[in-house]
């Protein structure tokens, strides 16, 4: 499967087996740039240095790394973060980013059920409404590999709604609730390098529908670059409709090396 179609597959086994934040912090270090994908990761079942249980864990682990990243392409900047030791609360937020670009189901549940949610004003989302989302999944453009039974949709719907609180949006245990999320300022900086490659209109960046995932609105992004331009950390000019905006460095890898300089 190439990429593009893999974009849009509403994997229910990458969300059941959780955000893996720290695992994937420390796999992702040690990872080797001289050796492939699947070099790494045999490696990782191999010699086990995350000292997991079982070895059935591990193979679902790497093959969870394998279906969310690409270290050698795409998310490299990720793990050189990593590799650099760039601080977790920092690294989270981005991490959130790079396996969004091909975790469908994450994505949209974030911007077109949880965004929504926060900002119509409620306090949290219940799992009998993340069911409910989750039954429109092919009319919003997933692909649905096999047919969900009412019990997946179950673990499925308490998966998303785990990742989000193991990412900071929500808080709680049984009942989830809306957390008091702030995105580190540096982590808002790559994003604004990351989104500038894809787009380099100002206003596009702004509006740019992946800040949802971290409930922010247009309005609360422009009140961000704004601080930023006050304290020289970017340049940022507007007039009437237009706008203009100079980042830090020239492309999100340039800048990730800054981070961990």
């Amino acid at each position: 499967m190439n990429a593009v179609a893999r974009a849009n597959v509403a994997s229910s086994f990458t969300i059941i087996k959780g955000a893996l934040i720290e695992e994937t912090y420390t796999v992702l270090a040690a990872w080797d740039f001289t050796r492939s994908k699947r070099e790494n990761l045999d490696r990782l079942r191999r010699e086990n240095f995350l000292g997991a249980r079982s070895a059935t864990w591990l193979r679902d682990l790497a093959w969870v790394l394998s279906r969310r990243l690409d270290p050698e392409g795409r998310d490299r900047s990720l793990v050189r973060l990593a590799q650099g030791g760039c601080d977790l609360l920092e690294w989270k937020p981005i991490l959130l980013w790079h396996i969004t670009r091909d975790e469908f189901l994450l994505r949209d549940f974030l911007e077109n059920a949880l965004y929504p949610a926060y900002e119509a004003g409620a306090t949290g989302l219940q799992g009998a409404e993340v069911r409910a989302y989750l039954r429109g999944t092919a009319r919003r453009g997933g692909v649905i590999e096999h047919a969900w039974s009412e019990a997946t949709l179950e673990r499925v719907g308490a998966g998303l709604l785990k990742i989000a609180a193991d990412f900071g949006l929500l808080r709680g245990k049984s009942v989830k609730t809306f957390n008091a999320y702030s995105l580190p300022e540096r982590s808002f900086l790559y994003l604004l390098h990351v989104l500038r490659e894809q787009n380099p209109n100002a206003r596009k960046i702004i509006e740019a529908l992946d800040w949802r995932m971290y409930l922010l609105r247009p309005a609360d992004v422009e009140h961000e670059i704004l601080r930023l331009h006050q304290f020289h950390k970017l340049d940022y000019q507007v007039a009437g409709s237009l706008a203009q905006m100079k980042l830090p460095c020239a492309t999100s890898a340039q800048y990730a090396e800054r981070m961990v300089a």
